[in-house]
């Protein structure tokens, strides 16, 4: 089992599960400012094109972070990143899909639609007039989910999910493409700064995030 792996906060995302499970993997190394993710090579293993990808040692790959996490939370299941019941599971699940289709997809999007649209431009349908719209929405989802947050430590409840690393990895990545954390925002940035300490933060960032200045 190895890991198509690139710089970027979705296989952020999956490398920071890996060191929170304990999992050692095998890496390789694709070029996604490159645009290698976008050449036959790979989208004959990956049709979405994304990165990453999970490669099973019977040649079968899965191409979407969160089904690649849900694999490995069943292959290793503790310590549990989605759940260890039934209902801890359906809980975590839930926050994942608010998270995913509230905030980071809006935030992901404006991204590619206005900073990274000379990335873009070239890769997939860019909409730049789509981009402040896609931007006040996920303003106002993190408005939301600062009240929804008061009073627990993280996002599914009382113990770090994959939730939170997939938050965490669009928020740390969009802070520096001008989508930070809204100030005002106290339970979202007491959650940020509580997942930042975490030591699977640090060390889950690519070695070429200091190279291209965006945290992935």
């Amino acid at each position: 089992m190895k890991l198509l792996n690139s710089f970027g906060p979705n296989p952020r995302a999956v490398r920071m599960a890996l060191l929170e499970k304990g999992i050692d993997m095998e890496f390789v190394e694709h070029d996604l400012m490159g645009g290698e993710n976008r050449a036959d090579a790979y989208s004959k293993k990956n049709p979405g094109a994304q990165m990453p990808a999970l490669e099973l040692d019977d040649g079968t790959v899965f191409g979407e972070t969160t089904t690649i996490c849900e694999y490995l939370e069943e292959k290793h299941p503790t310590p549990a990143l989605i759940g260890a019941t039934a209902e801890e599971r359906a809980n975590t699940r839930q926050w994942i899909r608010r998270v995913e289709l509230g905030l980071t997809e809006h935030m992901y999007n404006a991204f590619r639609y206005a900073e990274g649209i000379d990335i873009f431009r070239d890769r997939m349908v860019v909409i730049p007039e789509a981009a402040d719209g896609l931007k006040a929405k996920a303003a106002d989802a993190r408005k939301w989910l600062d009240g929804q947050i008061a009073g627990r430590d993280f996002i599914a409840g009382d113990k770090f999910t994959f939730a939170d690393i997939v938050l965490y990895c669009c928020t740390d990545f969009a802070k520096g493409v001008a989508q930070p954390i809204e100030g005002e925002l106290k339970n979202l940035t007491a959650w940020f700064a509580r997942v930042d300490a975490r030591p699977s933060a640090a060390a889950s960032l690519h070695p070429a995030a200091s190279q291209v200045n965006m945290q992935g």
